[in-house]
């Protein structure tokens, strides 16, 4: 009988040691907004969310902690999130530096192999980081690379083969204990990557299609030759049935009340608006094509899930949540006493920050079945931007 195969431990390391003065500001650049969160929290988003990565853990600057515990505060809402995001480390003086205290500080947790990452390309896509991992074996180091399609010239006059050239990129991957060696040994170097590193060490590389998004962001400009930022809105609409019970779940919360709503889930008619919302910006059907009512695993689900299922669609797309409004049209319950939680415990499920959601509450005048105290409707749109 052979014995099954254990599956790899594969960390993430994303280096995060630089000033990004170059960008301007009155911050660096990793902790500057963009489309919609700061461009730090963006790059490790990207890995948290991989299934395969055990643990993710960033390199930044001593003075930047401040700013980096702000940025990823809305990611520790997930306990997901909070499990695989390790306490950061401070950088060093260059790079190889910092790429070196961080291999250092992983090595106890004896990964079998390490990505590791710039935080300045904040936009790797899912498929992008998969090709990395999938293309691991236990020699190789995998480099992310792009072919050269202008003639490059030097200034010497020296016309050089652009079939021979390759634009590199990051996540570059390798097994975690030889380039950790590879760095310990070449301390004083000043590679300006790591798979230079590897290659001047005589070991071999394989070459995975990397992205024209996974840019690296050095300048104000980059941000709009990326591609990226095309901005979708999609909208959901639901209405439940009110009936006696024990509290009415909206907006993730339960309200205490001598009422509930009715459905096949817990019926959270503002959460199934959401989900309706998040799903039609990015064209990916509605929320009874991903959760059929007729399926019985759903009988009485926490809406949560749908949320969190449609949030990691978009993250898969690439898309990010800018801003999400929601208005509740209903008598009763009130909605003012509970309009803060429900904002915190969506920004929690979305990995946003509460300012990205804004909820409201209107009545019919007493027209109509809402009106009638017969049930409750919701409206959301979802703004969300390509990156």
């Amino acid at each position: 009988m052979v014995a099954p195969m254990t599956r790899p431990r594969i960390y993430a390391l994303i280096v995060a040691g630089g000033a990004g003065v170059r960008m301007g500001g009155e911050v660096p650049k990793l902790y500057q907004p963009l489309f919609g969160a700061p461009m730090m929290r963006h790059a490790l988003k990207r890995f948290l969310v991989q299934p395969d990565i055990e643990g993710l853990m960033a390199v930044i600057r001593p003075d930047d902690l401040t700013l980096y515990e702000a940025a990823i505060a809305p990611l520790y809402d997930s306990p997901a999130t909070k499990e695989k995001l390790l306490p950061p480390i401070p950088g060093g003086l260059t790079r190889q530096d910092s790429v070196r205290y961080g291999l250092e500080a992983l090595a106890p947790l004896a990964p079998d192999f390490v990505l590791i990452h710039d935080a300045a390309r904040p936009f790797p896509s899912q498929a992008l980081i998969g090709r990395v991992i999938h293309a691991l074996d236990g020699r190789l180091g995998v480099i992310p690379a792009l072919p050269v399609v202008d003639t490059i010239r030097s200034i010497t006059g020296e016309t050089l083969a652009r079939e021979t050239l390759r634009r590199i990129q990051t996540p570059q991957a390798f097994p975690f204990a030889r380039i950790l060696a590879l760095h310990q040994r070449a301390a004083e170097n000043r590679a300006t990557d790591d798979a230079a590193l590897w290659l001047a060490a005589g070991e071999e590389i394989t070459y995975v299609t990397g992205e024209e998004r996974n840019r690296k962001m050095t300048h104000a400009e980059d941000t709009a030759l990326t591609g990226l930022g095309v901005t979708k809105v999609g909208m959901g609409f639901d209405v439940h049935r009110l009936a006696m019970g024990d509290g009415v779940m909206l907006g993730g919360i339960r309200i205490p009340s001598a009422l509930k709503l009715e459905g096949h889930s817990d019926a959270d008619v503002v959460l199934h608006a959401v989900v309706d919302a998040l799903l039609g910006s990015i064209g990916a059907g509605d929320i009874g094509s991903h959760f059929p009512p007729s399926d019985p695993q759903w009988k009485g689900a926490n809406s949560a899930q749908f949320v969190t299922h449609a949030a990691a669609l978009l993250e898969a797309q690439g898309a990010q949540l800018v801003h999400l409004d929601i208005t509740i049209i209903c008598e009763v319950p009130k909605i003012a006493p509970h309009r803060e939680a429900m904002r915190l415990r969506m920004a929690s499920l979305l990995g946003v920050t509460p300012d990205q959601i804004s909820v409201k509450a209107t009545t019919t005048e007493a027209l109509g079945f809402t009106g009638r105290g017969e049930g409750i409707a919701a409206q959301a749109v979802a703004t969300v931007v390509m990156g």
